[in-house]
C-alpha cells in the first residue's frame, strides 16, 4: 500500500524543495536591500516547507494495518 503514496510524497518533495528556494529568495532580497532582521514572509515559508517535510515523511512510514 505503501507504494501508491509515492507519487504524492514526490510531489510534496517537490514541494519543500520549492518553499526553501523562495524562503532563500527572500533572505538574498533582505541582505541586498540592507535588512538586519528575518523577513516575515521567509519565516512563514519555512514553517510551510517543515509541514509539507513532515507529511512527505508521514506517507514514507510503513503501513502498520497489517
Amino acid at each position: 500500500m505503501a507504494g501508491e503514496f509515492d507519487e504524492i510524497r514526490g510531489r510534496l518533495e517537490v514541494i519543500a524543495e520549492e518553499l526553501a528556494d523562495l524562503a532563500i529568495e527572500r533572505l538574498r532580497e533582505c541582505v541586498d536591500a540592507g535588512g538586519t532582521e528575518l523577513p516575515v514572509d521567509e519565516r512563514r515559508l519555512t514553517r510551510a516547507r517543515r509541514a509539507v517535510e513532515k507529511a512527505a515523511a508521514i506517507l514514507r512510514e510503513p503501513d502498520d494495518s497489517d
